[in-house]
């Protein structure tokens, strides 16, 4: 398959690039942690028409599909977006008020809600709360759940709580929305995880070519080189996995979305660990501060790479598909 950007798609790409670098700038990364999500920005991606990507233009959308989705996740995964732009997407069809922001959206899989409890990304922020079961998405709206508890995350921005009695809730969506929520999700989450693959090689390459050491550039040592050149070729590889499953999300053809979208995610969030985790390596000891951005973009990688299936799940339902093809 050969597959290019046309010029509307690059203008696309960018055009999120800046919204996001102007409110979102990763110099700062710090002054966001344990923030909630910013109405104002929200507004302003709605206004941008994010959060109705995917939905047709004579409904109030886009009028755009799952490629244009992943160029605009991607740019904000390299970027550290906040909020539960992700859920507020999917929830576009199913959500009076998501697409044009003003309904902030979360959500879980049915496989993470125990007992009517679940932990729930951005809860404080939430409107409405979506619960994706494999033949029905119901919807709960927030302010009658009893409040969240709010838990110490594991990415400081992304900010976490535990929901309570999340039994029941309205049917917004049969067996076909579940199906497509959870294959769009699975794929814009790998375009988020390929934005972190690449915002960390391009963290690490900057400080191998500033540093330097003997009197030369650590990035000029062949040790360091090696790394950068494994982390360019995950990084790649995971974005054209993306595109290419977003592309047979767009138009199956005679492909799988399904596992199309799981072969995504599973290099997707396999690059952005490691590659997150080689910046920090090449920046020595400033890379395990804190507040440096190398471990923000592993935290994110992190928590982006549990969501809508982990590693584990998305290898044995390939193992499965491709067993399955063997008989």
């Amino acid at each position: 398959m050969e597959f290019g950007l046309d010029d509307a798609q690059v203008e696309l790409q960018h055009t999120v690039a800046r919204f996001c670098k102007d409110r979102y700038p990763l110099d700062a990364v710090l002054a966001r942690e344990g923030r909630p999500t910013d109405r104002a920005h929200w507004a302003q991606m709605a206004a941008l028409g994010i959060f109705g990507l995917l939905l047709a233009e004579d409904v109030g959308g886009s009028g755009l599909g799952a490629v244009e989705g992943a160029l605009v996740f991607e740019q904000l995964g390299s970027h550290l977006a906040p909020g539960p732009v992700l859920w507020t997407v999917l929830a576009g069809s199913l959500v009076d008020g998501a697409a044009t922001g003003g309904q902030v959206v979360g959500g879980v899989l049915a496989s993470d809600v125990i007992d009517g409890h679940a932990l729930v990304e951005h809860a404080a922020d939430l409107d409405i709360l979506l619960v994706a079961h494999e033949d029905v998405v119901l919807a709960h709206r927030v302010d009658a759940l009893p409040e969240p508890a709010p838990l110490d995350p594991l990415d400081p921005l992304t900010p976490v709580g535990r929901f309570t009695g999340l039994h029941g809730g309205e049917a917004v969506g049969g067996p076909e929305a579940a199906a497509d929520l959870k294959v769009l999700g699975t794929v814009l989450s790998a375009a988020m995880l390929a934005g972190v693959a690449s915002r960390a090689l391009e963290v690490a390459r900057a400080y191998a070519l500033e540093r330097h050491q003997f009197g030369a550039p650590i990035g000029s040592f062949q040790a360091v080189k090696h790394l950068l050149a494994d982390m360019y070729v995950r990084s790649s590889l995971a974005q054209s996995a993306t595109y290419a499953a977003a592309a047979v999300v767009q138009e199956p053809g005679d492909a799988d979305p399904a596992r199309a979208s799981s072969s995504a995610k599973l290099l997707a969030a396999e690059a952005a660990i490691a590659n997150a985790s080689t910046a920090i390596q090449v920046l020595g000891g400033m890379g395990f501060t804190w507040d440096m951005l190398p471990n923000h973009l592993l935290k994110r990688a992190w928590v982006l790479e549990q969501g809508f299936g982990d590693a584990d799940d998305h290898a044995l339902r390939l193992g499965s598909t491709f067993a399955g093809m063997a008989r």
